[in-house]
């Protein structure tokens, strides 16, 4: 053994751990840097920062809903269902369609009308979404199940573009709005800017949600169905367990999380296009992947987190980018998140997963 080569035997060895430590230095000024300018924000125009605040909270609630359902989808088959986003925009479709333009919800109606017709609109969404989603698993994503992992990822983004041009001939390219069929009454002012009770109902339906789809996981005999099938699909189909069921189980739940999703868009925005799947997909994704995909309460602590950004980078007016770069910094957050940590905030390094 020459000596070049028993030197650089050390150095290989320490030269992981000189990575890590760049690495946390690197997150740490990042981190550091993001801190400083929330804190001359909030100093400046704490009413505004407050205000943008509850808006990023929002925002990230109906991120949640659409990212559990990619981390639900992708903890049971490893798959990444770009058609998703899609599915999401059309439980928006389908609230205005049934709540402006069937129902006739105009803001006009008394409080006792109004919920019971909302909760029929909600449901309503939740089954058309999850039927949809569970008819693209049967029909496009399980013949391609033991095919190369390309070959359903190409078909997945082929589903998005068939789903947004199917709402484009139905729906036309205009907007399709809802205008004041949820309440808007004003809760309380924060720097003027009023906080609308829509924002805070959005915020409340998501949390239980979250807890009743991490129980039914956790704890429910489906659930633990699931959970057998996403560790070993072979294992799991000799132990009894129903493997096409449960995939289309899990796909349903997804879709009527997506079918949710809409609902709660649509009272908070009060409108919808059928491209609209596209980029709210794209930061569901992202938000997902930021909390460790396939972790639901990493998707939820994900989706958060990109609400919050995008509110601040939006909102606020001191040495942050402006809305015309709200696109470029989410995915730069995404791509710092795979090179600096790629298992996410809450996700397990591959090597110490079961």
């Amino acid at each position: 053994m020459t000596a070049t080569a028993r030197t650089r035997g050390p150095v290989l060895a320490v030269l992981p751990m000189i990575q890590r430590q760049a690495r946390r230095i690197a997150s740490g000024i990042l981190l550091g840097g993001l801190a400083l300018v929330l804190l001359e924000n909030l100093v400046r125009s704490p009413g505004q920062f407050v205000s943008v605040l509850l808006l990023g909270i929002t925002l990230g609630s109906i991120y949640a809903l659409v990212a559990l359902g990619y981390t639900l989808v992708y903890g049971i088959i490893e798959l990444i269902n770009f058609a998703h986003g899609d599915v999401f925009m059309w439980g928006t479709m389908i609230t205005v369609t049934l709540s402006a333009h069937w129902i006739g919800l105009d803001g006009s109606q008394a409080w006792y009308v109004t919920v019971p017709l909302v909760a029929v609109t909600l449901l309503a969404a939740m089954a058309f979404c999850g039927t949809m989603n569970v008819a693209i698993e049967r029909f496009a994503y399980r013949p391609l199940r033991n095919a190369p992992k390309l070959a359903p990822l190409i078909t997945a983004i082929g589903m998005s573009f068939i789903l947004q041009n199917l709402a484009l001939a139905i729906y036309g390219p205009r907007e399709q709005s809802a205008n004041n069929i949820f309440p808007t009454n004003v809760l309380f002012d924060v720097g003027g800017i009023p906080y609308r009770a829509k924002s805070l109902l959005v915020v409340l339906i998501s949390i239980p949600v979250l807890a009743a789809l991490v129980y039914l996981v956790r704890s429910t005999r489906q659930g633990k169905a699931m959970r057998a099938v996403a560790q070993d699909n072979d294992a799991a189909r000799m132990m009894g367990i129903n493997v096409d069921r449960t995939i289309g189980f899990t796909f349903l739940l997804a879709g009527a999380l997506a079918g949710a999703g809409g609902l709660m868009f649509v009272m908070f925005q009060t409108s919808t296009r059928y491209d609209l799947g596209f980029q709210l997909g794209l930061f569901a994704f992202t938000a997902a992947v930021l909390g460790g995909i396939g972790n639901l309460t990493g998707a939820w602590l994900g989706a958060m987190t990109i609400g919050l950004i995008q509110a601040f980078n939006e909102g606020l007016e001191h040495h942050v980018p402006g809305s015309s770069w709200t696109q470029s910094v989410i995915f730069a957050i995404l791509i710092l998140v795979l090179v600096f940590r790629p298992q996410g905030i809450l996700g397990e390094p591959e090597s110490d997963r079961a």
